[in-house]
């Protein structure tokens, strides 16, 4: 068993923790609230999904009818009027810098989660933890980071988790994703694609190709595009995990 702080013992240790749990959160975004819940693109055994759930209840605190909801109504309106998050509308810098306050904003509307967030999980452990205690989470985190790191190192790197997702989502993605990068499709909104090999943010990054057939759990379009989330989806499929529900045909 770690000793208390045993992974604060070399300076490259809280880093690497940080760069895998951070990947790890951006798949279970990608994967379980984006290409699954939001778009049923992909239906995902529970075997894959609670732990995606679990996991983003500890690093995010976000409630996947809210997430849904919120990102069901960009598609609806996206880079217009009613667009919850809209670089053209707010600003780039607005956005990137405070992406996750226009997410808290959009929830509040009266009536938005019960007409965008339909079809999300009901079940006891959603009802009674995961949104009800969604605070309770990241608390855990709290504490495990602290006895991973020591009292010091571990307020830091919980930190930085409670930042990865409204800077790299919130920020980056719906961000960067509206007004830096390629296009491959001439859409009616301004999304872009921010890289053609898309690992850092799980395939994310390829986000013009995505607003061009949302419903898609491929994001690739292009033989030189890359998209780790699909990779995943498909290692999934392989042990029977994830049933691909559609998928463009192309690349």
């Amino acid at each position: 068993m770690l000793e208390f702080g045993a992974l604060a013992s070399k300076w490259w240790m809280p880093v690497l923790f940080v760069i895998i749990a951070g990947h790890i959160t951006n798949v279970c975004v990608t994967l379980f609230l984006h290409r699954a819940q939001t778009h049923r693109g992909v239906h995902l055994h529970a075997i894959a999904a609670f732990p995606m759930r679990v996991w983003l209840w500890l690093t995010t605190a976000i409630v996947t009818k809210e997430w849904v909801a919120c990102h069901r109504k960009h598609h609806a309106f996206a880079d217009r009027e009613g667009d919850p998050h809209s670089p053209p509308i707010e600003g780039l810098r607005n956005i990137v810098l405070k992406g996750a306050f226009y997410y808290r904003k959009a929830i509040r509307q009266p009536g938005m989660l019960e007409k965008y967030g339909k079809g999300t999980p009901n079940d006891w452990i959603e009802r009674n933890l995961l949104s009800r205690l969604n605070w309770l989470g990241i608390t855990l985190m709290l504490g495990i980071d602290v006895y991973l790191f020591g009292f010091f190192v571990g307020p830091v790197v919980w930190g930085v988790q409670m930042l990865w997702i409204p800077f790299w989502a919130a920020g980056i993605v719906n961000g960067d994703g509206h007004a830096l990068g390629y296009r491959n499709f001439e859409v009616k909104d301004e999304s872009r694609n921010i890289s053609p090999i898309a690992i850092w943010l799980g395939g994310e990054e390829l986000h013009n190709n995505h607003h061009a057939d949302p419903r898609s759990a491929k994001f690739k379009a292009k033989w030189y595009e890359f998209d780790i989330g699909w990779l995943y989806i498909r290692l999934l499929s392989l042990f029977g995990l994830a049933r691909v529900l559609y998928a463009r045909s192309n690349a």
